[in-house]
């Protein structure tokens, strides 16, 4: 494999970016601006109505935030037209036949124009909607795939999975797709067409029940765990992408295509700025409750290897994997993350937030600071259900055999803690198979790319993807969780 300048390859090129609006696509988006400014065109697929309606979502959700920051400054006054000349919104939904692309553009010169597309679009909730998921990371896929093969001049088509399509095995993980043709209960493949059909009988029964949105929504939500259960994955979100990978695969005929299987994916690293992040992502809604003080305790085994990678360090992994399968038939996964190159514990984790939490407190709505304590770490789910019973579980059935002695006077308060618990206990049935993989990803085909950009002329100063450089408990303390307080704990 042999690599070249990839500001030269991205000179006149024209990019079609799927999941426009979501965390990592704005940080290639923006990333591409910045490196190479002679890019021809970025055309960013958003749900939307209209033109006018994308265009609103692309200024205020992509363009219009604190990201966009030093390229502004960099452009000063000509910000405005130069984003007017680059990018262009497009409304669609990659869950419909042909992206539902409409007549709002002139398909046929999208198709004689595009260079490079990106797939990072995803319904990315772990209980997400089961028709929701199946729509966007499975068939979604597959439309995504019927558009690019009639791209006249496309080089290649880079699609965003996710590494824990792999379920819940242990051991190492290879870049490959094989260990998706058998699942945990030695299912060989998946009827796609069937699963259509259990969602529309679903659908269809609860109609007739007359069943409310929400009582739909739930059903839904339950049906997708209790289909990923039954073929041996953990949740919706990696069952729906572990399909999407199987239809990709399945269907790519002789499309330039490579597959990047990140891991848990965290604040940016290095570019534009340190600690840019968007939501609590993964383990970082943990976080955020220990550092407002509502949780003290974390589920996870604490000689557990987490693997997470930056933000910009899998979007410059993107752009060296564009450059690299241009116009080549070979098809290769890609897994980005650390756990091999560069692993970290969980046990560290509760210590990197205590440290920086009771350096640096939040302030709560009443403007006082709030004062965490050392986390209670609990390395098994028996710990766990332990600790919630004799924290919580007991004194709420004291407080309810109270409450019925005063005539249903704590009522309020026995349903609002019933609530909170249930929340707690179904989030740690769902992190559960994260916090106890047993797992390490290998990242051999990523290594041979990283060595091959080193060779080449790849300005790795721009686009340097290895996970060594990261000294963890730096990263953390003066990267992350400062990150996190400024953008998510608002």
């Amino acid at each position: 494999m042999e690599l070249g300048s990839i500001i030269e390859f991205l000179e006149g090129k024209t990019i079609f970016v799927t999941g426009a609006t979501g965390f990592l696509a704005k940080i290639f988006v923006e990333k591409i601006l910045r490196v190479q400014p002679n890019i021809k065109k970025l055309y960013l697929l958003v749900r939307a109505e209209d033109i006018e309606s994308a265009t609103q979502r692309m200024h205020d959700e992509i363009i219009g935030k604190d990201l966009f920051r030093l390229l502004k400054k960099n452009l000063g006054p000509k910000f405005n037209s130069f984003l007017s000349e680059k990018l262009a919104a497009i409304p669609g939904d990659i869950s419909q036949e042909n992206l539902n692309l409409k007549n709002f553009i002139s398909k046929e010169e999208i198709y004689n124009q595009l260079d490079v597309i990106i797939n990072v679009a995803g319904a990315t909730k772990f209980d997400e909607r089961y028709d929701v998921a199946l729509g966007t990371n499975t068939l979604g896929v597959k439309h995504i795939l019927d558009f690019a093969k009639r791209c006249i001049k496309l080089k290649v088509l880079v699609h965003l999975s996710t590494a824990y399509v792999c379920g819940e095995r242990g051991g190492l993980i290879v870049e490959n797709p094989h260990n998706l043709g058998v699942s945990l209960n030695g299912v060989l493949g998946l009827d796609i067409d069937m699963e259509r059909k259990v969602i529309e009988d679903s659908l269809n029964q609860l109609q007739e029940k007359e069943a409310t949105k929400e009582e739909i929504k739930v059903a839904m939500k339950d049906l997708g765990i209790k289909r990923a259960n039954k073929y041996g994955w953990p949740n919706t979100y990696v069952f729906t992408k572990a399909m999407g990978e199987m239809l990709l695969w399945h269907m790519k005929g002789n499309m330039p295509l490579s597959i990047i299987r990140p891991t848990m994916i965290t604040s940016t690293y290095k570019e534009p700025f340190p600690g840019w992040i968007e939501g609590a992502r993964t383990i970082d809604g943990v976080s955020v409750a220990y550092g407002k003080g509502k949780l003290r305790f974390f589920l996870a085994s604490p000689e557990g290897v987490i693997d997470m990678i930056p933000a910009d360090l899998v979007v410059n992994a993107m752009i060296v994997v564009l450059v690299a399968h241009a116009n080549q038939p070979k098809h290769i996964i890609y897994h980005v993350g650390s756990s091999i190159s560069n692993p970290i514990k969980y046990r560290s984790l509760p210590d990197y937030g205590y440290r920086y939490f009771k350096a640096k407190p939040w302030i709560d709505l009443h403007g006082k600071p709030v004062n965490v304590c050392k986390g209670i770490m609990l390395d098994s789910m028996v710990s766990f259900r332990r600790f919630m019973f004799l924290r919580y579980q007991l004194p709420l059935k004291v407080l309810e055999l109270v409450n019925a002695v005063l005539c249903q006077y704590f009522r309020g308060l026995c349903d609002d803690l019933n609530k909170k618990i249930h929340l707690v206990m179904r989030l740690a049935e769902l992190y559960k198979p994260y916090v106890f993989l047993d797992a390490v990803f290998d990242n051999m085909n990523t290594m041979k790319l990283l060595s091959a950009a080193r060779e080449g002329e790849v300005e790795m100063d721009l686009f340097n993807f290895d996970p060594k450089i990261i000294d963890w408990e730096d990263y953390f303390l003066n990267v992350h969780l400062p990150g996190i307080a400024k953008y998510v704990m608002k």
